[in-house]
């Protein structure tokens, strides 16, 4: 009886657990020290680069695989250098890395989206669909689990009720 109740919290738990995964796994590539604009930008676009790995340094140097090389210039705040490049209007979507580099020897890296620019329909804002659709299966089977469970305990207690 113990292990049928403690069932459906643990499988929220670990529902929720799972959900999370690719957040924070999206979280985990980069280390804080870089911070792109847009994380999904069209093809046309200004792309603004900012870091805080270069230290005091007052210059540094970047490239985009999709916008070819940029500078870093001080910003407003001490620490921090600010670069910015034009995606090309023929980009294609897909993935595109930023690689900063500032003296003596550092290096850091970035991603960000090249989204096709919209035929007709107005993107919402939920991502690629590709791989949501596991997360959503996952999620089904998880509120179905949860609903059958609370359907199971109500039986328990009212047939104990009745006898």
């Amino acid at each position: 009886m113990r292990i049928a109740r403690a069932g459906l919290p643990a499988a929220l738990v670990l529902g929720a657990l799972v959900l999370s995964f690719p957040a924070a796994a999206a979280a985990a590539e980069d280390d804080g020290s870089i911070s792109i604009s847009e994380q999904r930008v069209a093809p046309g676009a200004t792309v603004t680069v900012t870091t805080t790995a270069c230290g005091d340094e007052t210059y540094g140097k970047g490239e985009s695989e999709a916008g070819g090389p940029f500078h870093l210039l001080e910003g407003d705040r001490k620490g921090v250098l600010v670069g910015e490049f034009r995606v090309p209007d023929d980009a294609e979507s897909g993935s595109d890395t930023v690689t900063l580099k500032c003296p003596p020897r550092t290096k850091v890296t970035g991603t960000y989206q090249i989204s096709g620019r919209p035929s007709g329909a107005v993107e919402a804002g939920f991502g690629d669909a590709t791989g949501r659709t596991a997360q959503f299966a996952l999620g089904g089977v998880l509120l179905t689990g949860a609903v059958a469970g609370a359907v199971a305990r109500t039986r328990r207690r009212t047939g104990g009720v009745a006898a």
